[in-house]
């Protein structure tokens, strides 16, 4: 049901006009989004297109570490979640999110490492070889 505010205007139920106004982002604050996120883009493109860094760990790591901010630059530029908005839930909800996530993933990349490990020698695709050409001398 609608309540009328102090004005005479209607509002609707659960909506602040200060919180929405809080939300919505600037030209200007969608636009500096825009052209962070252009560059840590174009960044890690050039540095595996253009084999910058010699060290494929290094070069693996920066690209992380670009895309972790390009992260953070989403949430604050485009979804708007700071401490602020819904007196921090929306944030402290999108951290809880952000943790299962990486658990998930983490877990499924660790499973699959140990599950590539642990394969029998003979599966092996460099091993099978190794095993045919020992036998054929």
């Amino acid at each position: 049901m609608s309540h009328p505010s102090p004005s005479g205007a209607v509002a609707s139920p659960g909506h602040d006009d200060g919180a929405m106004q809080a939300h919505e982002g600037s030209l200007r604050s969608y636009l500096t989004g825009f052209v962070l996120a252009a560059i840590l883009t174009i960044i890690p493109f050039w540095l595996v297109m253009g084999h910058v860094i010699e060290n494929r760990f290094a070069t693996i790591v920066i690209v992380l570490i670009l895309a972790v901010v390009q992260i953070f630059v989403h949430i604050i530029y485009f979804l708007h979640l700071d401490t602020r908005s819904e007196g921090g839930w929306n944030l402290l909800a999108f951290i809880f999110a952000a943790v299962l996530v990486v658990i998930v993933l983490g877990a499924s990349t660790w499973a699959l490492y140990n599950e590539n490990v642990n394969m029998m020698p003979g599966m092996m695709p460099g091993t099978s070889q190794q095993q045919h050409s020992t036998h054929g001398s």
